[in-house]
């Protein structure tokens, strides 16, 4: 898989792989709902604050990063990130995806 430029980052597909979820501790539902991140130190990041680690860690893409990790931004884009996974999410069980 494509790693977009970040060095030393595995992406787990948890349709393929549902045991990964044990990792996160969460229900499978809820994980595919909204994206989780592990970070280096093994903290888990969810949603908007999941991106927020990743375009911080990707060449041409921290600036975006920094800023919406601001906090007005921060808030907008966590209530956009929210209401779009949402949606995501629904369209996909419709769809019966999995």
């Amino acid at each position: 898989m494509n790693n977009c430029g970040i060095k030393d980052i595995e992406w787990v597909d948890i349709h393929n792989n549902p045991d990964a979820v044990s990792e996160v501790d969460t229900p499978l539902e809820q994980v595919r709902e909204r994206l989780y991140f592990k970070d280096s130190n093994g903290q888990i990041n969810i949603g908007a604050d999941a991106f927020i680690h990743l375009w911080l860690q990707t060449p041409g893409q921290r600036w975006l990063g920094k800023l919406c990790q601001l906090p007005v931004i921060k808030q907008c884009f966590r209530l956009v990130y929210n209401g779009f996974a949402r949606l995501l999410y629904r369209w996909n069980r419709a769809k019966k995806h999995w």
